[in-house]
């Protein structure tokens, strides 16, 4: 049992003062308000679960920002990153990811939903053990504590046409017949790790996935999450309406029965009906607004999908750069850019910084199918505490803490972290950081020397 006090917390009724949060088991048991206590922390927040994350990625940050013969894109940076996945070895996959959860704890995250498509060996080669990959993202959740929502993705074809898959896309490559099984053996290796541990599945989107396959994989469990990349480039947008008569997000909804387990990765091509068709929906769209901008993709309607009552939340995709307040932020400033206005995402009696918070909050755990985004009774322990000692935080009360943090300053006023009761992050570092980040950066030196 484990009993947490702050001087103020944002409870789901609103902003409490001398609030007391009961941990047992990993779960919240008990919130009191005005229970004062020494050693208070200054502010407690529930922690945001990391929707979208391909965690190799990550060692590939600041090596795609140069022009490549005419003019760069997403397809561009993609086949770059297909050469670099080619140097990956297991253990290197184990590395990187240790890597990428203490930087997501310390960011303020308490959970990551990984879209895991790196199965196979260079050029396909199957490993003995199907599931070896994913046993390297579950070894480093059980080293850093972080909880996992694991996505294992189906990736088919190389486009709607039906078309093979290209050299580099063979490490991602199944049936669905060779999926199913994949998917099973994730599930064996994934019980091993702790209670809040949970399987999704992720067709990759509508290009990779058949028909057929998406409809296995949304067969394969009735109630766990369900990802898929979708409307991301204008050219995916042209090459679905050409193979199905319909633009993706149109499909989507025509044809399947899109419901509060589906989350819609990026979504930035959407006209105006489809925006309000995904928010009826009740899916989550899963924004990540850092990758977004670096790769071009575009810009959410956030205002419109907002005011239509849809629900969000946030991930870090190419993890480039791994900051909870700078997606948020970037997430805002985008509406302002494109529609020239402030305070686009701010809603009657709510600041942009509480709209985009709770928003991130409900819905990250609702995509990651996992009991958090409030401080209440029965949630797991997903807790984050802000340091207010600062200038800026010190003078803020309510919702301009949130406006402080998201707009003044950054990650680094995160001072603790609880991840299903587990305490991560104290005084600002993951307890595992050292030998995490030594290892990290010999992974990553080996590699960048080898291109």
């Amino acid at each position: 049992m484990t009993m947490i006090h702050a001087k103020t917390a944002l409870l789901p009724e609103g902003w409490a003062d001398d609030v007391a949060v009961r941990l047992q088991a990993g779960r919240i048991t008990e919130v009191r308000q005005g229970v004062k206590a020494a050693g208070q922390l200054d502010c407690l927040l529930p922690a945001v679960a990391n929707l979208h994350s391909h965690m190799f990625q990550r060692a590939m940050a600041g090596m795609t920002e140069f022009r490549s013969a005419g003019q760069d894109s997403f397809w561009t940076w993609r086949s770059l990153m297909y050469r670099f996945l080619d140097r990956l070895t297991p253990e290197d996959v184990q590395a990187i990811a240790a890597m990428v959860m203490v930087e997501m704890a310390e960011a303020g995250y308490g959970a990551v939903a990984e879209f895991h498509y790196l199965h196979h060996g260079v050029n396909g080669a199957r490993y003995g053990d199907l599931a070896e990959m994913t046993a390297r993202i579950a070894a480093a959740a059980a080293e850093t504590g972080l909880g996992l929502t694991h996505l294992p993705v189906l990736y088919e074809r190389g486009g709607c046409d039906g078309r093979a898959l290209t050299a580099g896309q063979l490490r991602f490559g199944n049936t669905p017949d060779q999926f199913a099984d994949l998917w099973a053996a994730a599930g064996t290796v994934l019980r091993a790790l702790p209670a809040d541990t949970v399987l999704g599945v992720a067709p990759h989107s509508l290009r990779a996935a058949s028909p057929e396959g998406l409809r296995l994989a949304e067969g394969l469990s009735a109630q766990t999450p369900l990802h898929i990349h979708v409307a991301e480039q204008t050219a995916e947008v042209t090459e679905v309406q050409a193979a199905t008569g319909a633009r993706p997000v149109q499909w989507l909804l025509e044809n399947h029965a899109v419901s509060a387990r589906w989350c819609l990765i990026h979504a930035t091509q959407m006209l105006p009906a489809e925006t309000e068709g995904l928010a009826r929906s009740g899916a989550v769209a899963g924004l990540c607004p850092i990758t977004e901008a670096n790769l071009g993709d575009g810009i959410f309607d956030g205002a419109r999908y907002l005011g239509a009552g849809g629900a969000l939340g946030i991930g870090s995709d190419s993890n480039v750069r791994i900051s909870l307040s700078e997606e948020l932020r970037l997430l805002e400033y985008a509406q302002r850019l494109g529609l020239r206005a402030r305070a686009v995402m701010a809603r009657e009696g709510q600041s942009v910084g509480r709209v985009l918070y709770d928003a991130a909050a409900r819905g990250g755990a609702q995509a990651a199918g996992r009991a958090a985004g409030a401080i209440a009774a029965g949630n797991w322990g997903d807790l984050v505490a802000l340091e207010c000692s600062g200038p800026d935080l010190a003078a803020s009360t309510g919702d301009m803490i949130l406006d402080t943090f998201i707009f003044a300053r950054d990650d680094r006023v995160v001072s603790d972290v609880w991840s299903a009761g587990r305490h991560i992050v104290q005084s600002g570092r993951h307890a595992a950081r050292e030998a995490i980040t030594a290892r990290y950066a010999q992974t990553v030196s080996r590699l960048r020397a080898a291109l």
